[in-house]
C-alpha cells in the first residue's frame, strides 16, 4: 500500500496524468473525426436518460409509422460527440432480440426485413426515433431504443400495435389438421400471420368466443371462451383464454388463430344471375382489375370498413362466406360476424374481390 500511494503521488506531482472518475476511462474511436488515433475521454458524471412512448403506437399494414425515442443528459451538457443508436425488436419472452437498425451520426444500417424500410429520425436535438415504412403484420411487437455513449448505455422499451382482427381458421380437410408450420402457411395464404397471445386476448376482450383450439405464434395452443360450457373446459371455469401450453410443432395438430390488419384497398362483391363456379369467380375479379379476396381481407373489410353483405361469395381458399355487420332475418345468427358455408365442392355463388387503392 505505501508503494501504491507513493506512485500515485508521483503521478499527481508530475502533472502528466489524465483526470478520471471512479478509475474508468473509455475509448470512442468510432466517434472521433479528428484523426485515426485512439482518443480516450473521461466519464463526465452526467446521467444519460432514454425515453420512449409509454403508450403503444398504433398503425396498420402498409402504413408508415414513427416510434418516438429521445435522450438527454442530467445535467444538460450541451453539444456532445456522436453517439450510437440501436433499435431492436423483442420477443414476447424477452429471450432474443432482432436487430432492426444501428446509427452513428448520420450513418445508419438496417437489418433483415427492415432493410429499405427503416431509418432513424433525428429532426431535433437528442432525438433517436425510428421510422418504419410499409408496415408489415410481423412488425407488431415491442421495440427497444438503446443509446450508447462510451461506457454509458441506456435504453427504453415501447410497443407497436397493429390495428387488426383475429380469426380462427381450419383448412378444407377439417378440424385439427394443421401442425405449427402448416398453420403458419395457411395464415400467410389468407393475407394474415399467426396471432400472438396479446392479439388473441384483445380479440377475446372484444367478444371472440371459439371452442376449437388453435396455434399461436409462440408455439402454444389456446382458445378464447366468453361463455363457459361443458365441451369447452367445463361450466365451472371462468371465462378466459384456455391453454394447452407448448405443443410439438411437427407432431401435434390443431386449427390456427390468424391475425390480419386493416386494409389499404377495398373488398367488393360481384355476382351473376346464375352465380359462378370458383374458377369463374376468380376470372370475374381479374376482369374487374382485382383479385379474389382472401379470408383475412374479408374479415378486415368487415371489421374496419363496415362491409355488410347478406350474399354468399367465393374466397381464394375455396370457401364461401359473407360478412354481417347488422344482423337481420335470413342472414344468420343474431350477432355480427363473418358467416361461413364451408368449402362446397359444388354450387354457384357470387365472389368477394380485393383491389388495391
Amino acid at each position: 500500500l505505501p508503494l501504491l500511494l507513493k506512485a500515485t503521488l508521483l503521478c499527481l506531482a508530475s502533472g502528466s496524468y489524465r483526470p478520471f472518475y471512479n478509475g474508468f476511462y473509455y475509448n470512442h474511436i468510432m466517434n472521433d473525426n479528428s484523426d485515426s488515433q485512439d482518443k480516450v475521454d473521461d466519464f463526465n458524471g452526467a446521467k444519460l436518460v432514454v425515453e420512449t412512448s409509454k403508450d403503444p403506437v398504433y398503425s396498420y399494414s402498409g402504413a408508415n409509422v414513427t416510434l418516438p425515442c429521445h435522450y438527454r443528459y442530467e445535467p444538460d451538457m450541451g453539444p456532445k460527440r456522436k453517439i450510437r443508436i440501436k433499435w431492436s425488436k423483442l420477443r414476447d419472452d424477452y429471450t432474443k432480440e432482432q436487430d432492426v437498425m444501428v446509427a452513428i451520426g448520420k450513418t445508419d444500417v438496417a437489418f433483415g426485413d427492415f432493410k429499405g424500410r427503416a431509418h432513424i429520425r433525428q429532426a431535433s436535438r437528442h432525438e433517436a426515433s425510428l421510422v418504419i415504412s410499409d408496415v408489415r403484420l410481423k412488425d407488431d411487437g415491442k421495440y427497444r431504443c438503446e443509446v450508447i455513449d462510451g461506457l454509458e448505455d441506456e435504453s427504453d422499451v415501447m410497443e407497436l400495435r397493429l390495428q387488426g382482427i383475429v380469426f380462427p381458421y381450419q383448412p378444407p380437410r377439417g378440424q385439427y389438421r394443421l401442425n405449427f408450420h402448416e398453420a403458419e402457411r395457411v395464415c400467410q395464404d389468407q393475407g394474415a400471420i399467426l396471432a400472438n397471445f396479446n392479439q388473441l386476448f384483445q380479440a377475446w376482450s372484444e367478444g371472440l368466443d371459439w371452442c376449437n383450439a388453435g396455434w399461436l405464434a409462440d408455439g402454444t395452443v389456446q382458445y378464447p371462451i366468453r361463455l363457459p360450457r361443458k365441451p369447452c373446459g367445463g361450466v365451472h371455469l371462468a371465462p378466459g383464454i384456455r391453454s394447452y401450453g407448448q405443443r410439438h410443432r411437427h407432431l401435434h395438430r390443431f386449427d390456427a388463430f390468424c391475425f390480419s390488419s386493416a386494409l389499404r384497398g377495398e373488398v367488393f362483391y360481384l355476382d351473376r344471375l346464375a352465380g359462378m363456379t370458383l374458377e369463374e369467380a376468380k376470372q370475374s375479379c381479374q376482369d374487374a382489375g382485382a383479385e379474389i379476396a382472401r379470408v383475412g381481407q374479408l374479415y378486415s373489410a368487415w371489421k374496419f370498413l363496415g362491409l355488410d353483405r347478406c350474399n354468399a361469395g367465393w374466397l381464394a381458399d375455396g370457401s364461401v362466406r359473407y360478412p354481417i355487420v347488422t344482423p337481420r332475418a335470413n342472414c344468420g345468427p343474431a350477432e355480427p360476424g363473418v358467416r361461413s358455408f364451408g368449402f362446397p365442392s359444388k354450387g354457384r355463388f357470387g365472389v368477394f374481390c380485393y383491389r388495391e387503392r
